[in-house]
């Protein structure tokens, strides 16, 4: 399995063709504490980049963007009964939707762990 990370702040670990998605530390550290979560359908296809999901935090709402053209396979219920999940581990029990990727090419412009870590510091 391999993660890889969106300019806007998602995560995807890539298992085949099937894939995990939620927000990384950075986001969810800017965000503040989350009470909130917008989950997508089960079923529902996006296209790479639309919204798929919202998160609200106490100082804003943020939408979760798809990383690939995809459609959802499974919604995580515990983050919509227990927001908070998304601050305190948010790249594991935080997860916010699984996927089945249309065209898993569509990841290769997407960052890897050393890349996103420079990315994410030098937005700070």
């Amino acid at each position: 399995m391999t993660i890889q990370y969106t300019q806007d702040h998602e995560w995807i670990e890539i298992n085949g063709n099937s894939a995990t998605v939620g927000i990384t530390q950075h986001a969810q550290d800017a965000l503040g504490d989350v009470v909130f979560v917008d989950l997508p359908e089960i079923g529902k296809s996006y296209a790479a980049k639309d919204a798929a999901a919202v998160v609200e935090s106490v100082k804003a709402a943020a939408d979760v963007y798809m990383p690939a053209s995809a459609t959802v396979t499974e919604v995580n219920e515990a983050l919509r009964a227990d927001p908070s999940l998304a601050n305190s581990d948010p790249m594991g029990a935080g997860w916010f939707f699984k996927i089945t990727l249309d065209n898993p090419a569509e990841l290769d412009g997407l960052m890897d762990a050393t890349s996103y870590s420079a990315f994410a510091d030098a937005a700070h």
